[in-house]
């Protein structure tokens, strides 16, 4: 069991697109659940979360690894890359060689680490295109978990991550039913018991390629155009954002943020 859980990346670890007013950032996400059900089980847990959204992997490693390692956790989550994929170029062999030499480090304190997989987008044309990318990225995650003793989950092979309905409107971002499905891989992947329970959502609505078009293009421009514009003017969504939980303590006590 772990006493010290530090969360590592970028908004997926953050919790964007789980809204929730009462939580620091607004936002709650898997890594919150996660915490929740082991301080259930655990006394004395103590929980960071050092995740920014619009992060690139090297801003992560850069800004949040040693601040983590300094906690001395004895459990790290770590999930970065997904924003490299995104840019018009990446190489990805460079990438994950510093992201191999990080989970090395923590690996070399003793501490466990949890790895990420890439979602498989193949069902959505708009995101098809980054599918070979994620791909490369997910056999570079698995045979890092290899060499290192680190632990996997999976989310190329979690089909019901596929389904639309567990993410935000973004399309980029899980919703609470998405976030509550990886919290669920996660305790699975610790071997912890918990009372989470995946959502029904029954079959899926089928649109018509004129109610699809419609979406699209609402999409485009409500969410895929501001992001466009603010990778032109060299901004990020994360950069007025601190970590919404800097230093480790207690799951009901929320560190105060700058």
């Amino acid at each position: 069991m772990s006493k010290r859980l530090v969360s590592l990346g970028d908004s997926f670890t953050e919790g964007v697109g789980d809204d929730d007013p009462a939580a620091p950032n607004g936002v709650r996400g898997w890594a919150d659940r996660v915490a929740e059900q082991l301080a259930a089980v655990e006394p004395g847990f103590q929980y960071a979360n050092l995740a920014i959204r619009g992060k690139l992997m090297r801003q992560i490693l850069g800004e949040q690894l040693e601040p983590a390692l300094a906690m001395e956790p004895d459990l790290v989550t770590l999930y970065a890359g997904g924003n490299d994929l995104m840019r018009p170029k990446v190489d990805i062999d460079a990438l994950m060689a510093d992201y191999e030499a990080a989970v090395a480090k923590i690996r070399a304190t003793g501490a466990r680490v949890v790895l990420f997989t890439g979602v498989d987008g193949g069902e959505d044309a708009l995101f098809r295109k980054m599918r070979g990318r994620v791909a490369i990225y997910n056999e570079f995650v698995r045979a890092i978990v290899v060499r290192h003793g680190a632990l996997l989950v999976d989310m190329w092979a979690m089909r019901q991550l596929r389904d639309r309905r567990l993410w935000a409107p973004d399309r980029l971002h899980l919703n609470a039913y998405g976030h509550t499905e990886v919290a669920i891989a996660v305790l699975a992947e610790l071997g912890v018991e918990h009372p989470l329970t995946g959502t029904e959502l029954g079959p899926r609505e089928v649109l018509s390629p004129a109610a699809r078009r419609s979406e699209n293009l609402k999409w485009a421009q409500e969410h895929a155009l501001p992001w466009v514009r603010r990778r032109l003017r060299g901004e990020s969504s994360g950069d007025t954002l601190t970590a919404k939980r800097p230093a480790l303590a207690p799951v009901d006590s929320v560190p105060v943020t700058r």
